[in-house]
């Protein structure tokens, strides 16, 4: 569609022209984007899970100045423009707020991600020897392709609480002199009969079980020897029993560290980047406002949304419902609720996640014309959901034009695009479960190549372009 340009009574025509990102900026902003990079992967590259990512950007936001809503709520004080708060629910989701100049019931600019990733989970009573080897049972988490996680080195991730209520962190197979776990596969030589199944059949839910061991204990007590020696081996080095499994989560993850990826270094090769590579833009665009926001910020890093949402942790809970009415409550005298519905009602919303991009190896399943593209810049989707737009929430073109205004002025480097041709394919976000408050929402992040792959490829550009589109929508005051 051509773009209409008006001076005066004279109107011209420009046709809409999608450009590689690189072409747009300058060496200098290119050494940002590279910068910006580098920290990325150190991040990501430690925190792997929900639970590790959520206590990293704790620590970032108190660095900033950011204080545990508890703090006002003891001490008796009403929130001003300025301060900085927020909640954590259970170790999981982690919500924060920069109060802004303006009445916090005008509305608030929220930007929103999750930071759990599809993975592998041990099961509740996962310990079992079988032919002299040890194995973990696992339940596979969110919508992954079973057979892309066999052969790889994996590493387990997790906190197993015991009946005293102490916890012990496990960290197993990231540094240099840790051991890797794997899932095996059939060689191909005996494979006939695996490989003439689909690629959703070839593996077994219930046979992506973890190898961890295959040294016996030497006792005549023990029948399943090498199962004893790895309990041995717990009791001594964790201080844990087999029995503390049972109130445990434990995740399997790819082992290692992000890569810089290709000739030139323009990608990242890396595991958990849906969400985290817009959990973490998000939470550098929060941290780095350097003057007070007219409208109060608010930054969400959810769990559970790769099995939808579901649980005390995740977006279907009234966790957001409930701290945004603790913060309308800490900044007005005399609260009621509709304080709180106004206040969400008012909201602009970027629901901060990840699309698919164009892959050239695979371009049947894509529409080329509304699909994202690699260093193009962040993706906005105005809806997504399958099908007919089924679970979509769709966002008006009033707001998508107040997008384009934000983004255009603060000269981020963006495009739009849908998730796969239409009855391919599809999935959803966050944004529904916001859109019910009545508030304005739209998602918008990074694109991916090989999405909910062990490995997922982003482009650094992209990357940057969605810290500069976040940060400049929290500092948005809505003028035209």
């Amino acid at each position: 569609m051509p773009t209409v340009k008006t001076k005066k009574n004279k109107v011209e025509f420009k046709e809409y022209k999608r450009e590689n990102g690189y072409i747009k900026i300058d060496e200098k902003e290119k050494k940002l984007i590279n910068d910006f990079c580098v920290d990325y992967s150190l991040f990501i590259g430690k925190a792997k899970t929900e639970r590790e990512f959520h206590d990293d950007a704790i620590s970032m936001l108190k660095e900033k100045g950011f204080k545990e809503a508890s703090y006002y709520e003891k001490a008796g004080l009403k929130l001003k423009a300025g301060d900085k708060i927020y909640y954590s629910a259970y170790g999981k989701t982690l919500i924060a707020f920069i109060i802004g100049k303006k009445p916090i019931t005008e509305g608030m600019h929220i930007v929103g991600a999750h930071i759990d990733s599809p993975r592998i989970d041990i099961k509740q009573n996962p310990l079992y020897e079988n032919s002299q080897i040890a194995y973990l049972d696992t339940h596979y988490y969110g919508g992954i392709k079973k057979y892309q996680w066999l052969t790889i080195p994996l590493a387990l991730h997790g906190v197993i609480v015991r009946k005293d209520g102490s916890k012990v962190n496990i960290k197993i197979g990231e540094d240099e002199g840790d051991p890797v776990f794997c899932l095996t596969d059939l060689l191909p030589h005996l494979a006939q009969d695996q490989m003439r199944k689909t690629l959703a059949e070839g593996i077994e839910g219930e046979n992506l079980d973890i190898l961890i061991g295959s040294i016996p204990i030497n006792s005549k007590d023990k029948k399943e020897k090498v199962k004893a020696n790895i309990l041995k081996i717990l009791a001594e080095k964790y201080k844990i029993a087999e029995e503390d499994f049972l109130s445990s989560e434990l995740e399997i993850v790819p082992a290692g560290k992000p890569r810089d990826l290709g000739l030139d270094r323009s990608m990242i090769l890396a595991y958990g980047q849906d969400d985290r590579v817009c959990a973490y833009t998000g939470i550098k665009a929060m941290v780095n406002m350097s003057e007070i926001p007219q409208y109060t910020s608010c930054l969400i890093l959810a769990d559970k949304e790769e099995i939808g949402s579901y649980g005390a942790t995740g977006m279907g809970s009234n966790f957001f419902e409930n701290v945004c009415a603790e913060t309308v409550n800490l900044c007005i005298e005399n609260y009621n609720e509709l304080y709180l519905k106004r206040t969400l009602a008012n909201s602009w919303m970027l629901s901060a996640d990840v699309n698919s991009l164009f892959d050239p190896l695979f371009p049947s399943v894509s529409e080329k014309k509304n699909t994202a593209f690699l260093n193009h810049g962040i993706c906005v989707t105005k809806y997504t959901g399958s099908r007919g737009k089924s679970a979509s929430s769709d966002a008006n073109a009033e707001f998508m034009a107040q997008i384009r205004r934000i983004f255009d002025s603060a000269k981020v480097v963006w495009q739009t695009g849908e998730l796969g041709k239409v009855d391919q394919g599809g999935g959803g976000t966050i944004a529904h479960y916001m859109a019910r408050y009545g508030m304005q929402v739209i998602d918008c992040g990074v694109g991916l190549l090989s999405m909910h792959a062990p490995m997922e490829v982003a482009s650094k550009l992209d990357i940057y372009m969605a810290y500069k589109a976040y940060l400049a929508f929290m500092k948005d005051n809505r003028k035209q």
